[in-house]
């Protein structure tokens, strides 16, 4: 019988533990990487390009949801709302205007919705992208929505009326209170002019690109 020696006999038993602790530092590695990965801020696109910061967009704008805050409509609003930004913002000679008009209108049991007022910046360039999106170009988007430096939303000087009713109300009787149309591709888009009671409104633009504060 052959006899073993000793240190055969305990080679065994040393080479499982060496393994076990082999495994916990090699662990313990590891998870100090991922733990330092996580805390490093996010710098780069899956592009290498710099992000911007997750609260500014373009043109003085936000990123994240655009809500009421920033002019966006529920559905029938009308233009005696205070509680809605995108009424209570608007220029308040122009508010007062169509609300005198709205009166009058009512009597006709015509109503006043309003589809869109006052609009922030990010709300202004959000729509201008949207526009870029589905026309294809700047150049045919400008035809529908201006740059938030120049949009009269932006400034609370224009309004959308959103029922086709109160539209051609506004075509036949809104001279009379300065309420004017001010494209001819958007017969829902109003603007003051108070000149218009005497003077009549003036000539529409065909669109947006015509007009001179767009170009500014």
């Amino acid at each position: 019988m052959t006899r073993t020696s000793p240190s055969a006999r305990t080679a065994p038993r040393r080479i499982p533990w060496l393994l076990v602790v082999g495994l916990l530092v090699v662990v313990t590695l590891a998870t100090a990487a991922l733990v330092d990965q996580t805390r490093q801020p996010s710098t780069s696109s899956s592009s290498g390009s710099a992000l911007s910061p997750p609260d500014h967009a373009p043109n003085g704008g936000r990123r994240g949801p655009i809500g009421m805050a920033d002019g966006v409509v529920p559905d029938h609003v009308t233009v005696y709302d205070d509680g809605i930004p995108a009424v209570a913002k608007l220029d308040a000679d122009l508010r007062g205007a169509l609300r005198e008009a709205a009166g009058d209108a009512a009597d006709d049991d015509v109503d006043f919705y309003v589809n869109s007022g006052w609009r922030s910046p990010g709300y202004q360039d959000q729509l201008l992208r949207e526009a870029v999106a589905k026309y294809g170009s700047k150049d045919e988007a400008a035809r529908w929505v201006a740059t938030p430096a120049t949009s009269p939303h932006v400034a609370g000087d224009a309004v959308d009326i959103g029922d086709s009713d109160a539209q051609k109300w506004l075509s036949e009787h809104g001279a009379a209170y300065g309420l004017c149309q001010i494209y001819r591709n958007e017969a829902w888009h109003y603007e003051l002019r108070t000149e218009a009671a005497d003077e009549g409104c003036p000539r529409m633009y065909a669109d947006p690109t015509e007009d001179p504060r767009t170009r500014q």
